[in-house]
């Protein structure tokens, strides 16, 4: 079952969401402050797949990022977080997470997908996302974009 989250403080959402932090390592001193600034924010969204028992599956959170010039702008759709819980790994379910997203972006008039990873980057070009060269992340990862949809 396929959710469109834009409240964190969904109780599925936030146990997926620690979850996936505690496989990256990654630890949090104030959880309800985090999921707060997610809210607070106004354009995150999420999609939660859950199993029809209502067990997770996985996430993938957005949110769309303008870049802009003096004289260029586009919006994009930037993928925040994604994960897949991993009894559910290598059934389909990052690349339906994915292709959801993906199409929402271009229902929203974004048309460009972009991310950055440091542990997916095979997963990304099979599915037609290439390195944006000449583009950096502050954080370091490797950054990728797609070209969603034709003219």
């Amino acid at each position: 079952m396929d959710t469109l989250i834009t409240d964190f403080s969904a109780p599925a959402f936030q146990a997926a969401f620690r979850q996936y932090f505690a496989e990256i390592g990654i630890s949090v001193r104030d959880w309800e402050g985090l999921f707060r600034e997610m809210n607070q924010e106004g354009n995150n969204a999420a999609f939660l797949r859950t199993t029809e028992e209502g067990e997770v599956i996985g996430f993938l959170q957005f949110q769309p990022i303008a870049f802009t010039s003096w004289f260029f702008e586009e919006t994009c759709g930037f993928i925040r977080e994604f994960w897949v819980a991993k009894p559910f790994r290598g059934q389909g379910h990052g690349t339906g997470l994915l292709g959801m997203a993906e199409q929402h972006f271009g229902a929203h008039g974004m048309f460009t997908a972009v991310l950055t990873t440091d542990t997916a980057a095979g997963f990304y070009e099979k599915r037609g996302y290439v390195r944006a060269r000449g583009c950096r992340a502050k954080n370091g990862d490797e950054v990728f974009m797609k070209r969603l949809g034709s003219d």
